[in-house]
């Protein structure tokens, strides 16, 4: 990817939920909604105060993150269907979930 995010901004791609319910039921594709978990792709430098230091991003690369169901701006990125938020909009990590596998092209 050749976009790096600025400042807080952290770059996101979303994470397909499963298409069955607990009970074996298959939900269509128009019944879906947005996934609110996604893997992280790349993170800005971070956030400066009032006194100018710089503050460290809490997420990183490779993190699996929970974020607001209206959170982000989507963008197309090489062919990708990605999210810039910033790091307030995301609501925590998920630890112990692998990240996806990337699909071959």
């Amino acid at each position: 990817m050749k976009f790096k995010p600025l400042h807080d901004r952290v770059v996101v791609r979303r994470v397909e939920e499963e298409s069955k319910t607990a009970g074996g039921i298959i939900i269509p594709d128009t019944a879906k909604e947005k996934p609110m978990q996604g893997e992280v792709l790349a993170v800005g430098p971070g956030a400066r105060n009032d006194k100018g230091e710089l503050i460290a991003m809490s997420v990183k690369a490779g993190d699996r993150i929970l974020f607001g169901k209206w959170s982000g701006t989507e963008v197309k990125i090489d062919g990708q269907d990605l999210l810039i938020m910033k790091e307030s909009d995301i609501l925590g990590t998920l630890d112990g979930v692998a990240a996806p596998a990337k699909k071959a092209a």
